[in-house]
């Protein structure tokens, strides 16, 4: 593992802690039971300044009143991210009515061949509500540090290829813009929804 990547990880194993000393809405509330990491309180994330496929920037505060999903990855992942995809497409499918409060977003990490055209074709191959994001490396790299996301460019199988190494961690924020939970990647859907539906609901 190197070194880059351990120190991300111990970043957001710290984030994970700091959160964890954090109580619920006031002295002495009881915190919910999530499935996944409760991370309220922990300063995580929040912020990226990113374009749809329509060429229109998006900010986090365009989803106020929804609760928003967020992942990283990009379109040529030959499995975690269409694990993750097609795991957030049957969250949505159990989620029924309430889905329409959840807005999920896929910020990819490979803007160099994720253009705007790939991404409006990719996502609807999991749900025509899942938007795609991105951004110039610049602003790809400060959305990622919001979210204390690592990610790499490594060679590939071929001297002309590359693959992206990235964190695999889902990124649910309230309605208010909060970042609630760190979803990890083999959570089961039925688990996420159950989260997520309590955080659309409160």
């Amino acid at each position: 593992m190197g070194t880059n990547r351990r120190q991300a990880i111990g970043a957001m194993l710290g984030l994970v802690t700091l959160a964890g000393c954090n109580g619920g809405s006031g002295p002495g509330a009881a915190r919910h039971k999530f499935n996944s990491v409760d991370i309220s309180g922990g300063g995580l994330g929040g912020e990226f300044h990113l374009r749809d496929p329509e060429g229109r920037v998006r900010t986090l505060a365009d989803y106020f009143g929804k609760v928003v999903v967020v992942f990283f990855g990009y379109t040529q992942c030959p499995d975690v991210c269409p694990t993750t995809l097609l795991r957030f497409k049957k969250v949505m499918k159990i989620l029924g009515s309430d889905a329409d409060r959840l807005q999920v977003i896929f910020i990819t990490v490979d803007p160099e061949r994720d253009t705007s055209e790939v991404l409006k074709a990719y996502l609807p191959l999991f749900d025509s509500r899942f938007l795609g994001l991105r951004g110039n490396a610049e602003e790809t790299a400060a959305a990622a540090k919001s979210f204390r996301v690592f990610y790499e460019r490594l060679p590939g199988p071929t001297p002309t290829s590359y693959v992206m190494n990235h964190s695999a961690f889902g990124y649910a924020i309230d309605k208010g813009g909060h970042a609630r939970l760190l979803i990890p990647h083999d959570l089961e859907a039925e688990e996420v929804a159950e989260d997520l539906r309590y955080l659309i609901e409160t």
